[in-house]
């Protein structure tokens, strides 16, 4: 185990985080306990108390980890938007339920319960309109407006299944997710802002529509003043549409089990998987862990500063918050727009008492000097978050100093797009902080670390892989028109468990460290990325013959993108290798997105290849870490000689 890891010392409790507490140290303990012994009593509870049923259930769970067959509270019915919003109004209809913070510091506009009731009857009044039923799919590829809230909300009140496509994606992409799922309608936006740039989202919508058959409808929501080419009879202006649509209306009762939503995810083959999950497991999940993650309270303006496009914002922008009657942010610009200080404005202004980001946006700004921070009020802020990788100890420690003043818990979150909500975290109230470790598991949720044979590693003090024993209502069901896929990627690697793909250490307190990734996936900017994905479209750049794509440490990044690339040309000169790195840099655009990108683009000779042809990247990474005195035995390569030539370019690189 890390030396560094088992050293680090506890930071007690916050005082004042005890202070009204949802859950103290008492409760914590018991309910795991009762959560992990008596895992039907505990759960039927848990959705008696927090979701509203238009059906009780006739069973809470029917699950095995070995077969694939996941099933939570069969026979209930409920739907998620009336959750949401619906039963809100009696009691809270004048509330704030999103506040939308635009591109432009002071851009904004608050949308109430009743508002935002309001507006998503129009728009699922609009889908059905315009054919859309039960069970159809929606790709919605929008900005981070109101709309795009109002969107997945209004799909689950008809019964629709959404697909939110970050508005990143390259057409080729959103084409391909289109496709796998068979779309009958879009929703997306004229244009997109993001910091200084806009994004043209109707162009690239047409674009990938050349390539997709089922869709019918199109509906645009008007962001910019840009005027788009609309065809007739599939294309709708968004907000025409609604001024002529009911501002109420009922919602399809759905079962428990009944798909909400698809959202694609990478995986350690090239194509994307549609991560499928459901009604009543996912939105218990999302509801409680929002309520005891963040100890919500009445009176809290919280704001996750994620993006819809990713599983974040699903679970913790719209489903968690809004189920459980919060006010949540919604937050449509970039940490460094027009500076650095974009954030501590947001929370100065509308006095965020809760607040939930990426490492990497937190090194982003703290990289550019505390003067920026120390322009702003910050004394609003009583829980702050952090989610999408593992937090390095001096980002946490510029976190919790110079953003929470040491008077702020800092929720470190373990969890991933497969399993819905947040899996191991510290509780405000309950855990001991160490800066870097998700510290402990939520409810329900069975950790254990096995070895690379399967076996478990008992006790404290261990390194290995991360698994869990027992199936939670937040997980996925399977992957979207491929249930084989689900069952190989998650349930057979070590029967019986699902593997999480992440490495883990368990130190001597007990709590839990995730060190990255074991497979060939990188968390890139809290971005999951498939290697064989970027270098697919690598090679589609017709100038590379062969591509190998590893992480790195970055600084801002967390984990950066290191391409190592054999050229199809024998001319090496360095203004060819300029013109090859153009085009791997266009073709990774215009196939995946800018996010992407390689960071370093390295042309070899050849790569570390075993006599069967297998590329060693386990080589190459420890290159790139810098352990290039444990790259092991390279005597079996193919060709042993490529990882000397090659090293020494990397020491070059790296010393540069």
């Amino acid at each position: 185990m890390s030396d560094m890891m088992s050293g680090v010392a506890k930071i007690p409790v916050i005082e004042r985080a005890k202070i009204g507490a949802l859950i103290d140290a008492g409760t914590y303990q018991r309910e795991y306990r009762r959560s992990i012994e008596q895992p039907e009593q505990f759960w039927a509870e848990k959705a008696a108390d927090l979701l509203e049923w238009e059906t009780p259930w006739k069973s809470v769970r029917n699950c095995s980890l070995t077969t694939g067959h996941i099933r939570w509270f069969e026979g209930g019915r409920l739907n998620v938007s009336v959750n949401c919003l619906d039963r809100h109004i009696p009691l809270q209809g004048d509330k704030p339920a999103i506040i939308w913070e635009g591109n432009e510091p002071g851009e904004t506009r608050t949308y109430t319960y009743q508002e935002s009731l309001e507006a998503v009857c129009k728009i699922s009044h609009v889908l059905k309109s315009r054919g859309v039923k039960r069970g159809d799919r929606v790709a919605i590829y929008m900005p981070m407006i109101p709309e795009l809230a109002f969107s997945m909300l209004a799909c689950a009140r008809i019964g629709a299944i959404h697909t939110v496509v970050f508005a990143g994606f390259s057409a080729e992409s959103l084409s391909d997710r289109i496709n796998d799922c068979q779309c009958v309608a879009v929703i997306t936006a004229n244009e997109g802002l993001r910091g200084a740039k806009t994004i043209p989202l109707k162009q690239t919508v047409d674009e990938a529509l050349l390539n997709c058959l089922s869709v019918t409808t199109v509906m645009v929501a008007r962001r910019t003043p840009t005027e788009v080419s609309m065809t007739a009879g599939r294309d709708l202006w968004l907000a025409e549409a609604m001024h002529d649509s009911p501002a109420d209306g009922g919602a399809e009762v759905m079962e428990a089990e009944d798909p909400l939503f698809i959202l694609y995810t990478s995986g350690s083959t090239g194509k994307p998987k549609g991560v499928l999950h459901t009604t009543g497991g996912y939105l218990l999940h999302a509801t409680m862990t929002h309520r005891d993650v963040f100890d919500i309270r009445p009176d809290d303006i919280y704001f996750c500063a994620a993006d819809c496009g990713w599983v974040t914002g699903h679970s913790y922008i719209v489903y968690g918050p809004l189920s459980n009657g919060a006010t949540t942010v919604m937050f449509e610009s970039i940490p460094t727009y027009p500076d650095a200080g974009r954030y501590w404005d947001v929370i100065d202004r509308h006095k965020v008492s809760i607040f939930y980001t990426a490492p990497t946006a937190i090194r982003a700004v703290a990289k550019e000097g505390d003067h920026l921070v120390d322009s702003y009020d910050l004394s609003s802020l009583r829980i702050l978050g952090s989610v999408g990788e593992p937090i390095n100890e001096d980002a946490w420690a510029w976190y919790y100093n110079r953003i929470g003043k040491g008077r702020c818990p800092i929720v470190d979150t373990w969890w991933q797009t497969e399993t819905g909500g947040i899996m191991i975290t510290p509780l405000p109230g309950v855990t001991d902080l160490k800066p870097g470790s998700a510290t402990l598991p939520y409810f329900g949720v069975s950790p254990v670390i096995v070895d690379e044979t399967g076996a478990e590693l008992k006790g404290n003090g261990v390194k290995g892989r991360l698994c869990l024993t027992q199936a939670w209502p937040g997980m996925m069901r399977t992957v979207w028109g491929d249930h084989k896929r689900f069952i190989d990627t998650y349930l057979t690697t070590f029967p019986g468990k699902y593997f999480t793909g992440d490495a883990c250490i368990r130190d001597q307190d007990g709590y839990y460290w995730i060190t990255g990734r074991v497979d060939d996936v990188l968390n890139c900017s809290g971005h999951r990325l498939g290697t064989a994905e970027i270098e697919s479209s690598i090679v589609h750049s017709q100038v590379v013959a062969e591509a190998a794509v590893v992480g790195f440490p970055h600084d801002v990044k967390g984990t950066g993108i290191y391409a190592f690339c054999i050229l199809r040309s024998a001319d090496t000169s360095e203004n060819q290798l300029a013109k090859a790195a153009d085009a791997v840099r266009a073709s990774v655009r215009k196939h995946i997105g800018a996010f992407a990108v390689p960071d370093q683009i390295h042309f070899v000779p050849g790569l570390p290849k075993t006599r069967s042809g297998k590329i060693m990247r386990r080589i190459l990474r420890k290159m790139v870490e810098g352990e290039f005195g444990s790259l092991g035995d390279v005597s079996t390569l193919a060709d042993p000689s490529v990882v000397d030539v090659i090293a020494k370019e990397v020491r070059s690189r790296l010393s540069s």
